[in-house]
């Protein structure tokens, strides 16, 4: 096994083989596979099996249960390393994706979707540890922009390949996930070979942790898990069902989505650090409650596709925001809580993503509007929790209703 090489130490390393590196390197390869399968999933199912609204909430529904299971990662760490974790996990994802379209029925689907979820969110959990470790606080908005920002471009080559060949070549769902899934085990399996494995300065805790003082953290986090379902699920759903997007059309929507994103993370991330984890989250929350009410009305006023398709791209640009949350627990924690609380909030944040899904989906049978109204009034609470968070978050100073004192688990 090879000798771990201290975090301090690796900046004489060659620039390819850094930790910073390692996360752009990461941060490409995960979405390429797992974008590419979300591009296709609406088309895919619904062409494939048949799935209807209360089918396709089924299926979010098994795709978020490895996530509220993320706290497996804790006992994980006993027997591996988070970063050989985060790999082996990347690995997963991607042989998962890849073969996708060998398995076209119900019970096939959902068990591919299980697999690659499990790479997926543990993929994540562990990857958001890191990045919090890894990364200097002061310098930690702006590089998870840019991290951000790299992911949307590798993504953004393999949607551009999809809408430019998709009709052209006659592509089969088959050939794309195969291609997409593959080029994220390459990448995978190259980090676990070609990288050494770093040692970060603070040992993480292995054990459960869950501390009174991140309370506020814990209820953003369910929140967020809660907003993202009614995007993920049903945002694109609606783009296929109700206005009959073709796979080229609803990934040229994405393709935007990712220009944005490459042009806006960064830019977002800039915005954290002037203004501050509470006014960036406080902005996100106030535009997403403006944005659901409008998909409401897409449905109850019969607003077009312009309308529908321009409140996709600003609803996505708000998960650039995202970043704001993870460096307000950043300087709120322990430096040994980061890897357990991590796993614990990952958890947390799909509490509501597995039943959820499926509930809105019947919903969604009865009014799809209604599903949309339900989502302003999430994003509603979620905005008075950012007014909660003090404008300048320290360990002891964690709400506006403490003042800073000594840390107290």
């Amino acid at each position: 096994m090879r000798q771990p090489i201290p975090l301090a130490q690796a900046r004489h390393l060659p620039f390819w083989r850094r930790p910073i590196t390692l996360l752009f390197l990461t941060a490409a390869a995960m979405p390429v596979a797992f974008a590419t399968w979300s591009a296709l999933l609406n088309n895919f199912v619904i062409e494939v099996a048949s799935f209807d609204g209360a089918d396709i909430g089924l299926l979010h529904t098994v795709r978020e249960i490895p996530g509220f299971l993320a706290v497996g990662v804790i006992a994980l760490l006993m027997f591996f390393r988070e970063q050989i974790l985060g790999l082996i996990a990347l690995v997963l994802l991607g042989v998962a994706t890849a073969v996708t379209a060998q398995f076209p029925s119900m019970g096939g689907i959902l068990t591919i979707t299980m697999l690659s979820s499990i790479g997926f969110h543990y993929f994540e959990t562990v990857n958001q540890s890191l990045q919090l470790q890894w990364i200097d606080k002061a310098r930690a908005p702006q590089m998870l922009g840019w991290i951000m920002a790299a992911g949307s471009g590798a993504t953004l080559l393999a949607y551009l390949l999809i809408v430019v060949t998709w009709d052209r070549f006659n592509l089969s769902y088959n050939f794309v996930y195969m291609v997409s899934g593959g080029f994220t085990v390459f990448v995978g399996v190259f980090c676990l070979l070609a990288y050494p494995q770093f040692e970060s300065p603070n040992p993480q805790l292995k054990t459960f942790v869950l501390r009174r003082r991140y309370w506020l953290y814990y209820l953003l986090q369910f929140m967020s898990g809660a907003r993202r379902q009614i995007f993920v699920v049903f945002a694109g759903f609606m783009m296929v069902e109700k206005f009959g997007f073709a796979v080229h059309e609803v990934t040229a929507l994405f393709l935007i989505n990712l220009v944005a994103n490459m042009v806006f993370a960064p830019v977002m991330g800039r915005v954290v650090t002037v203004f501050g984890e509470r006014n960036a989250l406080v902005f996100e929350y106030v535009g997403l409650v403006v944005v659901f009410l409008a998909y409401g009305g897409v449905y109850f006023f019969g607003w077009g596709v312009l309308l529908a398709s321009a409140l996709y791209i600003v609803d996505h640009l708000f998960f650039a925001l995202a970043l704001a949350l993870k460096t307000y627990f950043q300087k709120i924690a322990d430096p040994g809580d980061i890897a357990p609380t991590a796993a614990v909030a990952f958890t947390i944040n799909h509490i509501a993503a597995v039943f959820l899904p499926v509930l809105l989906g019947l919903l969604w049978l009865a009014s799809p509007a209604a599903v949309f109204i339900l989502a302003a009034g999430m994003a509603l609470v979620s905005l008075i929790l950012a007014l909660m968070i003090p404008r300048d978050p320290t360990p002891g100073n964690e709400t506006i209703f403490h003042r800073p004192r000594a840390v107290i688990a």
